[in-house]
């Protein structure tokens, strides 16, 4: 591996990084050429990096439109700013960094409006597998059978299932450093996305209902953010029973699995007097979300739209349904402004004004080269985070 210094600033880095060549195929360790940044981008040295879902749905190739190999996965991590190229002004070598795959330039409609985290240039886009500005990768690789290294694709802005990567500054977070890493790590997706969820998009408030779809760490992570609202009631649906045991550590007080009721809509109206405040979907599962929403009030319900959708159906609602008051949103990255607010989460955490469970959602911790057993984990349903140290 690179020595951290000066003598790789403006080389190239030759590292490790695991390779995805094909859908479903073991990811590869093997060595990668990473370039230097240049303009507006961010060479971050990797420390700690985990797997969520959309890791586990982009390794299949469960939609062939997002198809792009050979690619270096991964997007929730943290580490430490190696190299910046020219124009950067916000980081350093040595800054202390969490990636984040929704960017935030700062500049453009998006960026400069406070009703939305989405950004012009930054935004979440699975289709896409080069660095933005010219249209090109910074990562390079000898495939299976040998000859001449090959470009190599990113993965949703960050790639960071390798020792040394190349984002786009829009995309760096610089935060703390007296911030532990390994859990600041899971900021950059999944507590982020789901505390969000109930803090910013659903606006939680307390003695609410809550119903959450699917236990994975987003979900439990919509619990967490719910329960530190003061929610009276937060509601876990799954059809994994093994989940409920870490469900009610991180506050979920009630639990409900599809296989053992009947429709789940009609559980929560008797449970909840109705139907709850808020639900959230984070299973990706269309019919789920249909649930979802139907368990929700009528009159004001909101349904919270989490899940990544690979299937082409379309949303399984009827338009008279929406004239009963329930509301329907999606939500990405719980609609925080990465690089505007979560140094200030990262603050308060450290001082205590915000306790958020991070231990709770770490279930197993790994070398990165034993990341196909953490895959494994996670499609097992044995995982919520595996940390994968580098």
């Amino acid at each position: 591996m690179a020595s951290n210094g000066s003598t790789t600033v403006g080389h190239p880095i030759t590292c490790k990084a695991a390779i995805v060549w094909g859908p479903s195929e073991p990811l590869v360790i093997q060595e990668v050429r990473v370039d230097p940044p240049k303009r507006l981008e961010v060479r971050m040295k990797v420390l700690y990096t985990s797997i969520c879902h959309t890791d586990l749905s982009a390794w299949k190739g469960e939609n062939e439109l997002q198809r792009a190999y050979p690619r270096i996965l991964g997007h929730e991590a943290a580490g430490v700013v190696e190299s910046v190229g020219e124009g950067v002004e916000d980081l350093k070598p040595g800054d202390h960094v969490v990636p984040i795959f929704t960017g935030e330039c700062g500049s453009c409609t998006y960026c400069k409006s406070d009703k939305t985290n989405l950004c012009n240039d930054f935004r979440v886009n699975p289709f896409k597998s080069t660095m933005v500005r010219d249209g090109k990768t910074r990562f390079s690789a000898v495939g299976p059978t040998g000859g001449e290294p090959v470009p190599v694709y990113h993965f949703l802005n960050t790639s960071t299932f390798s020792e040394y990567t190349v984002l786009d500054s829009a995309c760096v977070v610089r935060i703390n450093p007296s911030a532990p890493l390994e859990r600041m790590c899971l900021l950059s997706c999944g507590i982020s996305t789901g505390v969000g969820a109930a803090w910013n998009t659903a606006n939680v408030t307390e003695g609410s209902t809550v119903a959450i779809f699917g236990l994975g760490a987003v979900g439990l992570a919509v619990a967490e953010g719910s329960r530190l609202r003061g929610a009276s009631k937060i509601i876990g649906v799954d059809i994994n029973p093994e989940k409920f045991i870490k469900g009610k550590e991180m506050g979920i007080t009630d639990f409900i699995n599809p296989k053992e009721h009947k429709a789940v809509n009609e559980v929560i109206k008797e449970m909840t007097n109705g139907g709850v405040d808020y639900s959230f979907e984070c299973a990706g599962n269309v019919d789920v979300l249909r649930e979802a929403f139907v368990s929700t009030h009528d009159g004001w319900g909101r349904t919270i739209v989490l899940g990544i959708h690979p299937t082409p159906r379309m949303l399984p609602l009827h338009p008279m349904e929406l004239f009963d008051g329930r509301h329907i949103t999606g939500c990405v990255f719980g609609d925080f402004k990465g690089k505007s607010q979560l140094p200030d989460i990262v603050d308060k955490c450290i001082k205590g004004e915000i306790k958020i469970n991070f231990d709770g959602f770490i279930t197993h911790e790994l070398p990165f080269e034993e990341i196909n057993q953490a895959f494994q984990l996670l499609e097992e349903g044995k995982s919520l985070r595996c940390l994968l140290t580098l």
